[in-house]
């Protein structure tokens, strides 16, 4: 718990620095990522809003996702965070958004999509979305517990750029 609290802690830092404010929209996290944010104290003046858009359909309402990024791609894709992240920016008024999407199991997955891969999506206010494709080992409990640890220390990286 330490380690996770530390990396909250950094990030935060790194948003107040900089004056920017970070907006998540999360699927097979649910939440978490908002969570440890708000763990730190004094997070409400580096967090806005958190979405967790656990269905396609919410993914569509909240974030503008559109139904074809799901029939061709599905949820769990680059093409479905790209366009999470880009809609929580737009809609979150954030600087930076993080979003999230994957399969965390224990069943879900398929020989393309097993149990473990995460879509990550990154967005700065101003600048281009970027995804990155993960694969994590274990349990529901730590494919989770990893993605949050991963999507932190990305929205670190990007403010820190």
């Amino acid at each position: 718990m330490c380690g996770e609290r530390d990396l909250a802690l950094r990030v935060g830092h790194a948003l107040a620095e900089r004056g920017m404010r970070v907006v998540t929209a999360e699927s097979c996290t649910g939440g978490w990522v908002a969570k440890r944010i708000t763990d730190v104290a004094g997070s409400s003046s580096w967090f806005d809003v958190g979405y967790v858009t656990y269905s396609d359909a919410a993914k569509q309402r909240l974030l503008g996702v559109p139904e074809e990024v799901f029939e061709r791609h599905g949820a769990v894709s680059a093409a479905c965070v790209h366009a999470m992240a880009a809609g929580a920016l737009e809609r979150g008024g954030g600087d930076v958004a993080v979003a999230v999407s994957g399969i965390a199991g224990p069943g879900g997955g398929s020989p393309d999509k097993p149990v473990g891969t995460v879509w990550f999506g990154f967005a700065r206010r101003g600048g281009e979305v970027e995804t990155e494709l993960c694969h994590f080992e274990g349990d529901r409990d730590a494919v989770r517990r990893a993605a949050v640890d991963f999507a932190l220390g990305g929205v670190l990286a990007r403010v820190a750029r």
